[in-house]
């Protein structure tokens, strides 16, 4: 009797495996899938990420750039239409590359391009007052160079947190 119990048992077990295996099989297939798309997001986020810091990096360098050339022609008197239409084509891409990060990098990296922003849209500021020649009280190109200074460790500072955040270890 013994041995038609454990016939039946293995039969049992058997007809249960093969009906379960595809089951398993599916749920299985299901789950890597699941942990395939997974990791593919994260690696999307990442380079989307990574994009839109360096779009923003290139942007405000350009811009801080193009502000200091054009503070020494200035200076210098030989300050052109085509100087001023490059610095405005630089802070249209560099508010462009603010606006499109905004939604996608964490708040600690804007506050950095906002503390960023803030020099370089008040030295912008000066430098169309004196190109216009209204200037304020002690606005030189000179004194505006200097003041663009102050952008410069921001700038790395900028630079450390979006690296900081991609996992980029020094």
């Amino acid at each position: 009797m013994s041995a038609v119990i454990a016939a039946m048992i293995s039969a049992v077990v058997g007809v249960l495996g093969t009906l379960f295996a595809p089951l398993l099989h599916q749920r299985l297939t299901a789950r890597r899938r699941l942990e395939e798309a997974r990791a593919e997001e994260h690696r999307r986020r990442y380079e989307e990420r990574r994009a839109a810091y360096t779009g923003m990096n290139r942007a405000s360098r350009q811009f801080h750039t193009l502000l200091k050339d054009a503070l020494h022609r200035i200076r210098d008197g030989v300050y052109t239409d085509e100087d001023r239409g490059q610095v405005e084509e630089a802070r249209r891409d560099y508010r462009d590359r603010y606006a499109d990060a905004q939604m996608i990098v964490p708040e600690r990296v804007l506050a950095a391009s906002r503390d960023v922003n803030k020099v370089l849209a008040d030295i912008d500021a000066v430098a169309k007052r004196i190109d216009r020649g209204l200037a304020r009280d002690g606005e030189t190109a000179a004194t505006a160079l200097l003041r663009l200074k102050d952008v410069e460790p921001r700038l790395s500072e900028m630079r450390r947190i979006m690296r900081e955040d991609l996992g980029i270890a020094d």
